[in-house]
């Protein structure tokens, strides 16, 4: 079956299950966006003409289906909380063109059907110009071909599944690097550094954990190595004994965590009990919650991250970051994940600079693909034909006794 094939048939597959799940399955809507009852009522009633969907004179409404409740909950909070800390930022400057920003956010409870009905819901009731800040492997897969088959823009999902790194994708783009380039970073500072070859994979049983855990496998196999032992645990809980248990068995120098912040911290305490191994999480972990998870038990457990030190006092982005952090929202602690939805937010906002008044999806998507290095204070992002990653940047950082991270510029030597 040729390309063009295939593509047509997946668009009338996704066709017949939006049909379904619409008709199927509930909604739960977090109260979302900085703007009253009223006036989403009038966006339902504008954008039903179908010109220019989620653009009024005043505003533009983009949205988000995102983990808001369960043992995940605190990754789409932060995300969220970083995308509107942007467009806060910008609407304080009087908006894009003249335009204010607003965001929708509905909770899919980090489960795929909901992200599927969630995503219906925003591109076909809510008439949302374009997704944002998606959260997590097994939710973008419905929610991106849902977008795709409607020419709706998916911006700065958070995750890297490789999936979404399709160069034929063209209403897709990606921010942050892919699982594949965190694994590979991961065992090579582990096999570099260290001169660890005993490396175990402890993994969330979906498309997420299992991207992690091929990423894993591909970059030992790369260096004549194989996981010697590794365990899984399903989705939004924390029963991980039988995980540990191999783990354990397996006795490993290292282990490689592709998991949820609860469910990984738990882990690593159970580990310990038995064995000391090094523990190294990938970004999806979410690093403040699992620092603040693990409490004093994070003491030496690296995580990579994808996006630059929140901190960081030499970094423009980071500056504008925290500033804009604590305008929108005094009580907020910094972080990877809320900086990641702050950068994602001024993404999208240069691809409304880019395209004028007149802005349209083809426009928004056109402009950024074609903008070549797309600088946010210091942060670049490059896409173009054959590229829908904005950044390959991984790096690799420690929870220190005080709970806090610091860079590692070589493991085992905090920088």
């Amino acid at each position: 079956m040729g390309n063009s094939i295939k593509f047509l048939f997946r668009r009338f597959i996704v066709a017949i299950v939006l049909t379904l799940a619409g008709s199927a399955l509930g909604v739960s809507c977090l109260t979302t966006q900085d703007v009253a009852p009223s006036a989403v009522e009038e966006a339902e009633t504008t954008a039903a003409t179908g010109v220019n969907p989620g653009v009024y004179d005043e505003r533009v409404v983009f949205g988000q289906s995102a983990v808001f409740s369960g043992p995940a909950r605190q990754l789409g909070e932060e995300m969220r909380r970083g995308i509107l800390s942007a467009f806060h930022e910008a609407n304080r400057e009087g908006g894009v063109h003249g335009r204010r920003l607003e965001l929708e956010s509905l909770d899919d409870g980090y489960e795929s059907d909901a992200a599927l009905a969630n995503t219906g819901k925003l591109i076909y009731e809510r008439k949302v110009f374009a997704l944002i800040g998606a959260v997590g492997t097994p939710t973008s897969r419905p929610a991106f071909l849902s977008a795709q088959f409607a020419g709706v823009p998916f911006l700065a999902p958070f995750t890297g599944a490789e999936f979404l790194r399709d160069p034929e994708l063209d209403n897709v783009l990606n921010l942050r690097a892919s699982y594949y380039q965190e694994t590979e970073e991961m065992v090579a500072r582990l096999t570099g550094d260290l001169g660890i070859t005993r490396v175990a994979v402890f993994y969330q049983n979906d498309s997420y954990g299992q991207a992690g855990f091929e990423g894993t496998r591909l970059a030992l196999e790369r260096r004549g190595l194989e996981p010697v032992a590794s365990g899984h645990y399903e989705r939004n809980t924390s029963a991980v004994q039988s995980a540990v248990f191999h783990i354990v068995a397996g006795n490993p120098e290292a282990v490689i965590m592709i998991g949820a912040y609860a469910p990984v911290a738990k882990t690593v305490v159970e580990v310990r009990r038995e064995i000391d191994p090094v523990f190294m999480a990938i970004s999806f972990v979410g690093g403040t919650a699992l620092a603040r998870e693990l409490g004093p038990d994070g003491n030496g457990v690296y995580v990579t991250q994808v996006v630059p030190f929140p901190e960081d006092t030499d970094l423009p982005a980071a500056a504008a970051y925290r500033a804009a952090l604590a305008e929108y929202d005094a009580t907020a602690v910094p972080g990877f994940v809320s900086l990641e939805g702050y950068l994602a937010g001024r993404l999208a906002i240069a691809g409304l600079e880019l395209c004028g008044a007149g802005i349209s999806r083809e426009c928004f998507l056109g402009a950024l693909r074609d903008a070549g290095t797309i600088d946010i204070d210091g942060v670049a992002l490059q896409y173009g034909p054959e590229d829908n990653q904005g950044s390959d940047a991984v790096f690799v950082t420690i929870i220190g006794a005080d709970g806090r991270y610091q860079r590692v510029d070589t493991l085992g030597a905090p920088r």
